[in-house]
């Protein structure tokens, strides 16, 4: 055998090992959520789940207080996109076209603040949000979120606009079009790949965090779909079925919302190139 073809196997081989390694706890957790009760904890694994069921399901959403999670879930984590994008994108702009004193500071600074850990500022933004009156509230956990993805929004975006050419907004400013107009139809589009990664960052970021949830909000109507996934829980045992529904369920938000926006990242590459 030719050195070439066993190194493509090889690396075929590799390949397709890290491809299972990552798809089978997924395929697991969707199995395990259409199994009968006493198909989930057997001696022999049970692959394929026949009988299926939704009772599992059924269990899941019907727990008390779930639309309040899915509702507060789904503000949240948008609203953490928004504003994450909107302020994120102005201040990478800033940052990646403006040449002004104390840029590279501030830089570092975005630096620094993205490597912090959640865990080391929780208490410090406990006290804060205790200071302003914002504790159990869902404003508090939008602000939260917000801060904790702004610094990757501004580094990410301005890598994406760096790469963008000036020369592409001064010719569409000598077509006629203003600043504005140029960073509207110009730039904008170009920066789709941008902005679709760090919106995917902001929204899984929103969507799964538990801690702060937990922390900071003391009504049960003002929890998570995190904090709902730990119901499952209790002195008296697991329900695994009803959590492997569960996990299932809260996966299809964030599947959802990047079916929704990754025609983005191709259709932007060249949009904003083509004079209309």
């Amino acid at each position: 055998m030719k050195p070439r073809r066993l190194r493509r196997i090889v690396v075929n081989a590799i390949g397709l090992a890290t491809i299972i390694a990552f798809v089978f706890p997924v395929y697991w957790m969707a199995s395990t959520a259409f199994k009968q009760p006493g198909d989930i904890q057997t001696y022999v694994p049970k692959f394929v789940p026949f009988p299926p069921t939704l009772d599992n399901f059924t269990t899941a959403v019907t727990r008390p207080y779930f639309p309040d999670y899915l509702r507060n879930s789904l503000v949240i984590s948008i609203s953490t996109v928004v504003l994450a994008l909107v302020v994120g994108l102005l201040a990478a702009m800033a940052v990646a076209r403006a040449r002004f004193r104390g840029r590279r500071s501030f830089l570092l600074l975005v630096v620094v603040a993205q490597m912090a850990p959640f865990e080391a500022l929780l208490i410090p933004m406990y006290l804060v949000l205790r200071q302003a009156n914002l504790l159990n509230q869902i404003p508090a956990l939008i602000l939260t979120y917000f801060i904790f993805t702004l610094p990757f929004t501004i580094w990410a975006l301005r890598g994406f606009i760096a790469g963008i050419p000036v020369d592409l907004e001064e010719a569409a400013m000598v077509d006629g079009a203003n600043r504005f107009q140029a960073f509207w139809h110009v730039v904008l589009p170009l920066l789709a790949p941008g902005l679709v990664a760090t919106s995917i960052f902001a929204f899984i970021t929103a969507w799964n965090e538990f801690l702060y949830a937990y922390v900071l909000m003391r009504d049960t109507a003002n929890f998570t779909l995190p904090v709902w996934l730990a119901t499952f829980r209790t002195a008296f045992g697991t329900d695994w079925g009803g959590t492997m529904a569960a996990s299932t369920l809260f996966t299809l938000p964030v599947l959802v919302f990047f079916l929704l926006i990754q025609n983005r990242m191709v259709g932007g590459v060249t949009a904003g190139a083509v004079k209309g």
